[in-house]
């Protein structure tokens, strides 16, 4: 029998992404997210307004989304509670979301692929590094911005549009015979579900 319900949350789980772009001093972000789903060679990511990943896509626009597979936990655990911007230990109530990072645990790591022991692969097409451990990596440039929750209290998110330039995929998820195609049998993406 079903039940008529108000979850806290509108989530129900998908793919889990790395996205990586490049900050002002010329060093790289890693963010993981999984507010992300593609038509075709789009794909929108949803992030908040004052988070590092936003702030560098939009000034550069440009940025590589990793999938790491399932057997990539502990990388992407270690990154789960981490922050670009330096300045959260001094965040207010009045800065959002990086106050809410900050009442929450998070804490400014500068070297975030060193953090995770992660390996930066140099991209192709754009600026930020891809993923080494992860086996699909997307090149991509913003093409849209879209604000979100504007009629609700719950603002602050925003929703990326970007375009997948070149796509990398390990020849471990490549199905036998087939130039351009993922064999669903050996890829194992990680999945964020509560």
């Amino acid at each position: 029998m079903h039940q008529t319900i108000s979850p806290s949350i509108f989530y129900w789980g998908t793919v889990v992404a790395l996205i990586t772009t490049e900050n002002e001093n010329g060093t790289f972000n890693i963010c993981p997210m999984s507010s992300a789903w593609w038509l075709g060679n789009r794909c929108m990511l949803g992030l908040g307004i004052a988070s590092q990943t936003t702030i560098n896509l939009r000034r550069t626009k440009q940025c590589v989304i990793n999938l790491p597979s399932d057997d990539m936990k502990d990388a992407v655990n270690a990154l789960a509670r981490t922050t670009g911007p330096a300045n959260i230990m001094t965040a207010e109530p009045d800065d959002g979301y990086l106050y809410f990072k900050k009442m929450n645990g998070y804490s400014h790591v500068p070297d975030k692929f060193g953090h995770a022991n992660l390996t930066a692969q140099a991209s192709e097409l754009v600026r930020p590094a891809r993923i080494a451990e992860c086996p699909a990596q997307m090149e991509a440039q913003l093409v849209g911005v879209y604000e979100m929750c504007q009629d609700s209290d719950t603002k602050g998110f925003m929703a990326l549009e970007v375009k997948v330039l070149r796509t990398h995929v390990d020849d471990s998820i490549r199905m036998k015979g087939h130039k351009n195609r993922i064999d669903p049998d050996l890829w194992r993406p990680m999945i964020m579900s509560f």
